[in-house]
């Protein structure tokens, strides 16, 4: 095939179904795109060996009838594929293989996926940028002098770039929507608990969650559809309890109240127009207010590295992952995790550990637990009279390598529009809305009630087709 850009998840079935294509072919596309681009880009961290392989027995057993029969899938490095170097973006983890498959992984194989690789990330997922990776930074495909978004920049890159046709990412604070919003493709978070997180490397435990990344729509809801339900391997994970039947196809759509000074102008402009392009459709746009989304962003940056610090302890070099000896046991350990972490997951871990220290647990960690359940109540109150949210996915386009990299602060305020989603454990998806006049893509954000990603992909369809 010589164009992959127009390609999805239903019309490469439709064309290995028909002959047109072998699941052989269209592995190899990807993989020669790879072996051009990925040099420029910093997408892959390492491509398959084994891809040919499983695309070939495949086509030998002709069997093309499952979900996902040879789709060629990029797998963000903090998801465990048995046998494959897992590494989470971090030097901690470099070498460490895989001993079992992720509960995605498994269901994705069952649906006969086919992954080509591991794809850059933030270490340990913490960034808006996938600038803190320890093995450089993911460019923009759009524009190589720009990140790729974070933490699942490299994932969203792949896509973007005809790398991969789809890809999984995780979302802890907008780590799937706000690198799908730069890159041009479509991100989905899902609602908490929806997907299981077993074998997926913890950073925030209440707040992680594996999601697809994909060129349209309709191929998020292919992916979504595989890769959902409860697994006994995951006590958070759930049964959808919601009914899929949507009753109309038009919706009161809630438009998110926010400081348009402290946005990009070209942000603010492509949400004016998607609120005309949503009007025309037939919906209902209702101006909303969520009274406590102001306390958002301080309210994660407390919870989240109160998890991190207690999820990361166990990288002590005991057990597995980087170990450096020292003067004794104390020093084995003070080393190890010196050379292992980078200084973003360092910072996260000791404000984690000082906001659950004792004598500030109550000042910080649990305040913000009690913020976190303002913030649900605000998101239960407010779907009680709309259907869906409408906001950015992020306060700006795609920023310059190294650009905010020394100020932290701004770094986090691009989590200004995706965290609020998070603390409730919503679903939400980024969906390209256009670009700006530098040419960079713009994405707009869907937040719908817990577990009914159905409305997601009724309205974003409608809109894309648009």
């Amino acid at each position: 095939m010589k164009n992959l850009s127009g390609l999805t998840i239903k019309k490469a079935k439709e064309m290995m179904k028909s002959g047109e294509i072998s699941a052989v072919s269209l592995v190899s596309d990807y993989l020669k795109n790879i072996k051009e681009k990925n040099k420029d880009i910093n997408a892959y961290l390492e491509v398959f060996k084994d891809a040919l392989d499983e695309a070939e027995k495949i086509d030998e057993e002709k069997k093309y009838g499952k979900p996902l029969s040879g789709i060629p899938f990029a797998i963000k490095d903090n998801i465990l594929i048995r046998g494959k170097i897992c590494s989470a973006g971090s030097k901690m983890l470099e070498n460490y293989s895989a001993t079992y498959d992720a509960s995605v992984i498994k269901k994705l194989r069952e649906a006969g996926a086919i992954f080509l690789g591991r794809t850059n990330m933030d270490e340990f997922a913490m960034g808006a940028s996938t600038e803190n990776s320890a093995f450089g930074t993911t460019k923009n495909p759009h524009d190589f002098k720009r990140v790729a978004g974070g933490s699942s920049g490299g994932s969203a890159a792949a896509v973007a770039a005809d790398m991969a046709l789809a890809a999984l990412g995780s979302d802890t604070g907008g780590s799937i929507r706000q690198p799908a919003g730069f890159c041009g493709v479509v991100g989905l978070n899902p609602t908490y608990g929806s997907v299981s997180r077993n074998g997926l490397v913890a950073m925030a435990s209440s707040f992680d969650q594996i999601g697809p990344i994909a060129k349209t729509i309709e191929d998020a809801e292919i992916v979504f559809n595989v890769i959902k339900g409860k697994d006994e391997m995951d006590s958070t994970s759930v049964e959808s309890s919601q009914s899929s039947a949507i009753s109309s196809q038009k919706f009161k759509i809630g438009v998110l109240k926010y400081d348009k000074k402290g946005v990009d102008e070209d942000v603010n402009k492509i949400i004016d127009e998607s609120i005309k392009k949503l009007k025309k459709l037939g919906h209902e746009i209702k101006e909303i207010d969520l009274p406590h989304i102001k306390y958002s962003v301080p309210c994660y940056y407390v919870l989240v590295p109160a998890e991190v610090s207690a999820n990361l302890a166990r990288f002590d070099g005991v057990k597995y992952g980087l170990f450096k000896e020292g003067k004794n046991l104390l020093d084995d350990y003070m080393e190890t995790r010196s050379h292992g972490f980078g200084d973003e997951v360092r910072r996260r871990i000791m404000l984690g550990t000082y906001v659950l220290s004792a004598g500030y647990y109550d000042a910080y960690y649990s305040k913000a637990q009690k913020v976190r359940e303002l913030i649900r109540r605000d998101f239960k109150n407010v779907f009680n009279e709309i259907d869906v949210i409408l906001s950015p996915v992020s306060p700006t386009t795609a920023f310059k390598i190294g650009e905010k990299v020394n100020d932290p602060v701004q770094m986090y305020l691009e989590d200004i529009f995706t965290a609020p989603a998070k603390l409730a454990g919503v679903p939400a998806i980024s969906v390209p809305a256009g670009k700006s006049k530098a040419g960079l893509p713009v994405g707009i954000q869907f937040i719908a009630p817990w577990f009914r990603e159905d409305v997601l992909f009724n309205i974003g369809k409608q809109y894309q087709n648009e």
